[in-house]
């Protein structure tokens, strides 16, 4: 006689108040799910709802925190120190909400979980399986934030695209979901390409067809269809998507291309998204007060002075890598009613001694990042814009690159650097921690999330902030040594934000330049379209007022460099 099977009890589904939005992707990836979850979002919190979100990615990865850019784009950092997917930015960027580490769950991180949970005996001797255990952790998550946020609607993106395999426990997750908290608390959304072929001149429903099939297989019929392409559809092509996909043609939504991410929002609201969802979830409230979006993107699509600004990186074929930095740039270049146009510089392949790739800049960028590769060049880029008075702005390792810059100048020497590219440096004026000398993991073992930076009175960085204290992300571990900041003071660099204690030096500038800054921290992660990150948007200031200037020569006479004691 075969032992009962014991079943784990489902998870505790509380009297349900939350409504929940699923996001799902098909056909291809890439195609904006991210954009278009936060653009839900966005329409969403301007009728008053209150709104939270949510990514789940399929990857066995803990977090994106040890992957490479390549593989999956920028680690956006939350303030809470959590390493996410770099659609958490878009959220918090659309939004205007700073989010938890409970926003984004990925495999990985259900997968530790449940195995956790198997070896305490939580399972009472259960065979553990994906249903119901996995899918039981995921709907636990997603009930999590809901509960946490006190959320009106939670906003769920699902990753990667439908009939991916390792997708697949999660979509089962929020197909369960539907019949946990009830029919009227679910929408499903469902993202698609609709592709051009330029032979026969038409677009062509079938891979959607196909897409939605594959979702329906699972057992999740969508409620309604966005469909990406070049242009607009026609009613035509979006009544046969309907008709073959089994939802109401009002529910079929065209979005096309478009100017700018932040025309997204309106482009959902005026084809009728927004309302079909609240009448579909019986939400009553009133209509959306977009003004806002209106004027950013009218702001954005109607500049006509462009400002050029270069950033010095190693992923420069990869702009995702950078994506919180050139959307803050964004917003900054909105507010001073200027284009941008960016410069992508591949410190790799640079040749220090070439000023050729920075010569038109109004500006120069220098981000964050790892590792010894094009590090040179970084440090080239703060040269060329000390010398040639050309606004700088770096941020985490772009302040590290510029440190080692001016000490080399300021210690008449070619060895000093940071002991991350050259343990045995005769000058290390970026070193580790003393507390990070002896991690040996590399995931989640960083400097990492919000801390508290003072400002020096009168400096750049107190003028941009208005502020005496101020609080800002940071991922890293190497920091600038102290041991050389009395003689780099002497030489005219000014420690403009250091921790409370003054242990930590957080931003430091250049006295006698135009606008040298660079931080240990990343502004970038904090900026808003409607809210530029303060120092950015002095950055961008002095940019504007360069490309002003009348074209200047780059006469020796004309460089600043630091003042040698």
């Amino acid at each position: 006689m075969r032992a009962r099977e014991v079943r784990p009890p489902a998870p505790a589904v509380p009297p349900m108040t939350a409504k929940f939005v699923f996001v799902t992707g098909g056909v291809v990836s890439g195609l904006g799910k991210g954009i278009t979850a936060a653009s839900l979002g966005t329409i969403l919190t301007a009728r008053g709802l209150r709104v939270s979100l949510l990514k789940l990615d399929p990857y066995i990865n803990i977090d994106p925190g040890t992957m490479s850019p390549y593989q999956h784009g920028e680690v956006f950092v939350l303030d809470d120190g959590a390493e996410t997917d770099l659609d958490l930015g878009h959220y918090e960027r659309f939004v205007d909400v700073s989010l938890t580490r409970a926003s984004n769950v990925t495999a990985g991180k259900i997968y530790s979980e449940v195995i956790a949970k198997e070896r305490r005996g939580d399972y009472l001797g259960a065979t553990v399986q994906v249903i119901p255990h996995v899918t039981n952790e995921i709907k636990e998550r997603i009930l999590r934030v809901a509960e946490a946020a006190d959320a009106e609607v939670v906003i769920v993106e699902v990753g990667g695209t439908a009939g991916d395999i390792e997708s697949l426990p999660f979509l089962e997750a929020i197909r369960q979901l539907k019949n946990d908290v009830g029919r009227r608390n679910t929408f499903y959304l469902h993202l698609t390409l609709v592709p051009y072929l330029s032979g026969s001149e038409e677009y062509k429903s079938k891979p959607t067809q196909h897409s939605v099939q594959t979702l329906r297989g699972i057992g999740i019929q969508p409620d309604a269809i966005v469909c990406r392409s070049r242009e607009r559809l026609g009613s035509g092509l979006r009544d046969k998507i309907a008709l073959f996909a089994d939802v109401e043609a009002r529910a079929v939504i065209s979005l096309p291309d478009a100017a700018t991410i932040y025309q997204v929002p309106l482009l959902l609201e005026a084809s009728g998204l927004g309302a079909y969802l609240l009448e579909q979830l019986e939400l009553g409230c009133g209509p959306a007060d977009l003004r806002a979006w209106e004027r950013l993107v009218g702001r954005i699509t109607a500049a006509l002075d462009v400002v050029r600004i270069g950033i010095a990186g190693k992923y420069v074929e990869l702009p995702d890598a950078y994506l919180s930095v050139t959307e803050a740039l964004r917003h900054a270049a909105v507010v001073h009613d200027v284009g941008l146009e960016l410069r992508w510089i591949n410190t790799e392949t640079l040749d220090p001694a070439d000023r050729s790739v920075f010569e038109g800049l109004h500006g120069i960028v220098v981000p964050g990042g790892f590792g010894h590769r094009g590090i040179e060049g970084k440090i080239a880029a703060s040269r060329y814009a000390r010398h040639q008075r050309v606004p700088y702005l770096g941020l985490c390792l772009g302040m590290q690159c510029a440190t080692i810059d001016l000490a080399r100048e300021a210690l008449d020497t070619g060895d000093c650097n940071s002991t991350e590219f050259s343990a045995f440096t005769e000058h290390p004026v970026i070193d580790l921690l003393p507390e990070q000398r002896d991690v040996t993991e590399m995931g989640g073992t960083m400097r990492l999330g919000l801390y508290p930076c003072k400002l020096l009175p009168g400096s750049r960085a107190a003028q941009a902030y208005g502020e005496a204290l101020v609080y800002e992300r940071h991922r890293h571990r190497f920091e600038f040594n102290n041991r050389y900041r009395d003689r780099l003071a002497q030489a005219g660099v000014v420690f403009s934000g250091t921790s409370p204690d003054d242990r930590l030096v957080e931003i430091i500038e250049l006295r006698g330049h135009p606008f040298f800054v660079a931080s240990q921290f990343h502004p970038e992660f904090r900026s808003r379209p409607h809210r530029p990150h303060p120092l950015v948007r002095a950055f961008m200031a002095a940019c504007v007022d360069r490309a002003g200037l009348a074209i200047e020569p780059e006469l020796p006479g004309g460089a600043v460099a630091i003042q040698l004691a």
